[in-house]
Parts: structure tokens; C-alpha cells; sequence
């Protein structure tokens, strides 16, 4: 058996071993593995909609990613190309101001794990400020959006981006670079390699 398909089975048997980790305790894991993708999609964790429907993305958000990333529904679930790791693999809840923060325990537990099962080094899209700290920590600059705005010093392995989410709005308004300049880079990446 080659290492690729060797990998392949190591990534459904733990793929496998997360569903049964949530369901365990009542909850529903919504993510999507491929050992031998090109991207893996790192974000804070699935919203109420995705949780009801099991999709990962299955949102205004996810819509709005596919655009940005210049793919079709059928590129993005295609697991040859996007894996989908959120930092918390189910939803957290409900909280005051919108959902609950994702646990990070869930990604120290499982992150390493799925890493160690891809073949090669996929460029790792850091949806949002949870999925930036968690991964970039103290080598972030002042502000998100400075980090987000040098993502080109955190390549080939990063690319930090602001969470789609329809909340941010303002954000996007007040930084025009992020759509005219950093998404056309982001697309012309995945093109490249889809």
C-alpha cells in the first residue's frame, strides 16, 4: 500500500473517531477531510444553520467564501481540494452577542492529529480572528487588520483573512484594500492550484 492511500484510510478512521467523539456527547461535528488537499479552511466553528444542515458553509458566510475564493460548490466540497478544520468541529451555542466562542481544547485535540495525516503542506486559510490567534499567536501584527493586510509574510504555510460573516460589513467598508488587493491575490493562488 503507498503512503497517499495509506493516508487516505488514516484520515476516514479519523474522521471516523471525531463524528463518534461528538456524537458521544450530543453534538454534531461539521468539518470535511482530505489527506491529500491543496487548503485547509480554518475557522471558529459551525453557525446554528450548518449545525441543523451537517454542511460545512452552508451559510451566507460560506457563500460569500466560495466568492472570494473563485470556486464553485462542487470545488469546495471536494475534499481533494478544501479540507475543512474549524478550531471548534461543532457549534458552541448561542451567547449574548451572537454564538458562544469556539473551544479551543477541541482543536488541540484533533489539529495535530488530522496535520499529521496530510500528505504534503496545504496552505492553511485562517478564517477569522479565533482560527488567526490559534495558529499565527504571537506573531501577529498590532492590529487584525494588519495582519491580515501582510499576509504575504505569513505564506506559503498562512493566509489570515477576515471571517466572512455578513457582521462584517463595517469592517470591510473601512478597509477597502482587503477586497480590491488581497482577495484578487487569493484567488489567482486557488486557481493556480485548483
Amino acid at each position: 500500500m503507498c503512503q497517499t492511500e495509506r493516508q487516505r484510510i488514516q484520515v476516514k478512521e479519523l474522521s471516523a473517531q471525531i463524528i463518534n467523539y461528538y456524537h458521544a456527547r450530543g453534538k454534531r461535528a461539521v468539518f470535511q477531510l482530505g489527506a491529500d488537499c491543496k487548503f485547509i479552511i480554518i475557522s471558529q466553528a459551525p453557525g446554528k444553520k450548518v449545525d441543523t444542515t451537517g454542511i460545512p458553509w452552508d451559510d451566507m458566510s460560506g457563500r460569500t467564501l466560495k466568492n472570494w475564493l473563485g470556486v464553485t460548490d462542487a470545488q469546495f466540497y471536494n475534499p481533494q481540494l478544501f479540507s475543512i478544520m474549524p478550531i471548534d468541529f461543532c457549534y458552541p451555542g448561542k451567547g449574548l452577542h451572537g454564538d458562544l466562542p469556539p473551544d479551543k481544547s477541541c482543536a488541540d485535540i484533533w489539529h495535530p492529529q488530522i496535520l499529521a495525516q496530510m500528505k504534503a503542506a496545504p496552505v492553511r486559510l485562517l478564517i477569522g480572528k479565533y482560527a488567526i490567534d490559534y495558529y499565527l499567536g504571537a506573531s501577529q501584527r498590532s492590529s487584525l487588520a494588519e495582519t491580515i493586510r501582510n499576509f504575504k509574510s505569513y505564506l506559503p504555510l498562512y493566509f489570515p483573512l477576515i471571517h466572512p460573516s455578513p457582521r462584517n460589513k463595517k469592517w470591510l467598508a473601512d478597509h477597502p484594500w482587503f477586497l480590491n488587493e488581497t482577495i484578487p491575490y487569493l484567488r489567482s493562488m486557488v486557481a493556480a492550484k485548483v
